[in-house]
């Protein structure tokens, strides 16, 4: 499967954005990840086919993930952003119905779009 970011921007603290990921094939479980210069890899969200989803705990309340289903599209609505969010953001895909936050789970990932939030 092939996986599409966009949306990335730079916004000012307390800002918002939104992220899509487009998949050239459906019936994955989709999680949006971040990478920020010198740091590990980490999951930010993740949701399965039946719309199960999963937050990672940094980002819960202020951050939505959402599938449309009928066009292998999944969204990444990023409210109340501080500069901690700042990094880049990948989309991946894993077979299987667990939303899962670790990298290893997922073998399929996009290009990556960035995230700038500035104080």
């Amino acid at each position: 499967v092939q996986l599409v970011e966009s949306g990335g921007g730079s916004v000012q603290a307390g800002g918002s954005l939104r992220l899509t990921c487009v998949a050239s094939a459906s019936g994955y479980s989709m999680g949006w990840f971040r990478q920020a210069p010198g740091k590990e890899r980490e999951g930010v969200a993740a949701i399965n086919p039946y719309d199960k989803s999963d937050y990672a705990a940094s980002v819960k309340g202020r951050f939505t993930i959402s599938a449309d289903s009928a066009n292998n599209t999944v969204y990444l609505q990023m409210n109340s952003l501080i500069p901690e969010d700042a990094a880049m953001y990948y989309c991946a895909a894993r077979f299987g119905y667990l939303p899962a936050l670790t990298v290893a789970d997922y073998p399929y990932w996009g290009q990556g779009t960035q995230v700038t939030v500035s104080s």
